[in-house]
């Protein structure tokens, strides 16, 4: 990396490291919205019923089987031609995707066919954004301050999360302002219609950015590699695993602890639809709050420490939250649900830096690209419908929570005897951590 950024000084802009740190909100406004409205969409898309629910959360499975295959695609680009104009073209289909998916025809109007047209933009909507959050991660770990690093790059979760609570605070508006008749004849429209102006704009916002300084490097010292993947393969597997397993615990955390809550509520009969959409957006300003302070601590004490009494939490707290939000009152649901969120928001803060620093610039993004979307796939697409066939099939509405823990569990050996990979501390054991796979931030292999 250049002499500038090793001392600490960044050398992308501030308003294009804004640029970036915002623009996760767009991801995470798309996919929150189709879990929050899934209801809605159940009913718009595959005609009610008493399994339009779970073929709506199905298609969300499904149509994260596209992730792994954008993210090969947009973290070849991202290594082979520069961050940033990956991170543009992905903007670009996304707007696309988003103003499709508000122009759909609904059920009552073609059938059937409307819920396969649905799956099919949600396809390519997984598609778009499979190296999104994976690209904007790198470049704002490649421009910020190496003793900022936790924190900086903690942004992108926050700003997700601002994505989560537009999400869900259009979804209530929408949802407590009209009736259920005009709401799927055609007010489910207005947020995917929100969707996509909104994507629009940091489309052109990301046209304006730099170009990672650490690309650039590459450039200079004629490091790029030719094949990203095969290179991140042949000398980082070790770093692949540990990527794999702090992004299943930050999915599924995530994914089950936050977005499938609100249908988790609606079905389990605790809160009435509009409701749960309200308490989903108190969760998500707790995200909000949690996710810089996670971020500073891991740049203080180091990554490690704080993601293991993370994974320690996980396996302790969701369990008896889920419990505690299926026994009904508000109260007692609502803090069962912002406890879930400030879990969830922690490892994703820290995973976010934790991540992208097992590789070095060379390959970063294919690193990141197969470790986080691959473990997305798993625990973050498919957990939404299992967690709620699961708890149709038992009756046991904590099952959810023991999901968590037990993803947490396995995870925990492997937090354990990472290495740890904050700026300064991994630099002492530079040689022994790159034999196991990582390599110091801003070392060239």
């Amino acid at each position: 990396m250049a002499s500038t950024q090793q001392h600490g000084a960044p050398e992308i802009s501030r308003a294009s490291m804004v640029v970036a740190a915002l623009s996760t909100v767009v991801e995470w406004y798309d996919f929150t919205l189709y879990l929050y409205f899934a209801t809605v969409l159940a009913r718009v898309f595959f005609g009610g019923g008493n399994g339009s629910l779970l073929a709506t959360l199905a298609g969300f499975a499904i149509a994260y089987g596209m992730r792994p295959l954008g993210a090969m695609v947009f973290g070849h680009i991202g290594d082979r031609i520069g961050r940033q104009r990956t991170l543009v073209l992905s903007m670009m289909l996304m707007t696309l995707a988003m103003l499709a998916t508000a122009l759909l025809p609904d059920y009552a109007t073609i059938g059937p066919a409307a819920g396969g047209l649905l799956l099919l933009l949600r396809c390519f909507m997984a598609f778009s954004v499979g190296g999104e959050y994976t690209g904007v991660v790198a470049y704002l770990l490649e421009g910020a301050r190496a003793d900022r690093r936790g924190l900086i790059t903690s942004l992108a979760s926050a700003a997700s999360e601002v994505g989560a609570l537009l999400a869900v605070a259009i979804a209530a508006l929408v949802v407590g302002a009209m009736s259920t008749v005009h709401l799927d004849t055609w007010g489910w429209r207005i947020p995917f219609l929100a969707g996509a102006v909104l994507a629009g704009g940091v489309w052109i916002a990301r046209s304006t950015m730099d170009e990672s300084p650490d690309f650039l490097r590459q450039l200079k010292q004629h490091s790029v590699p030719e094949s990203p993947l095969r290179h991140v393969l042949a000398q980082h597997r070790p770093a692949l695993l540990r990527t794999f397993a702090i992004s299943a615990l930050g999915s599924i955390t995530y994914y089950v602890g936050i977005t499938y809550v609100p249908a988790f509520l609606s079905s389990s009969g605790s809160l009435a639809e509009g409701r749960s959409l309200w308490l989903a957006t108190l969760a998500a300003v707790a995200v909000i709050l949690v996710t810089p302070l996670a971020g500073a601590l891991s740049d203080r004490v180091g990554r490690k420490p704080v993601l293991i009494g993370l994974g320690i939490a996980g396996m302790l707290l969701p369990l008896s939250m889920f419990g505690l939000m299926a026994g009904g009152g508000e109260l007692r649901v609502a803090a069962g649900a912002i406890v879930l969120a400030c879990l969830a928001g922690g490892v994703s803060a820290v995973g976010a830096p934790a991540t992208a620093e097992q590789f070095p610039g060379e390959g970063r993004l294919s690193g990141l690209a197969l470790g986080v979307t691959v473990a997305t796939v798993i625990f973050g697409g498919l957990t939404p419908f299992l967690a709620e066939l699961f708890v149709r099939l038992t009756g046991w509405t904590a099952l959810p929570g023991a999901m968590i823990a037990a993803v947490a569990l396995a995870v925990l050996p492997v937090l354990l005897t990472m290495p740890e990979t904050r700026p300064g501390v991994a630099r002492q054991g530079t040689a022994a951590i790159s034999r196991g796979g990582f390599t110091a931030p801003g070392h060239r292999d």
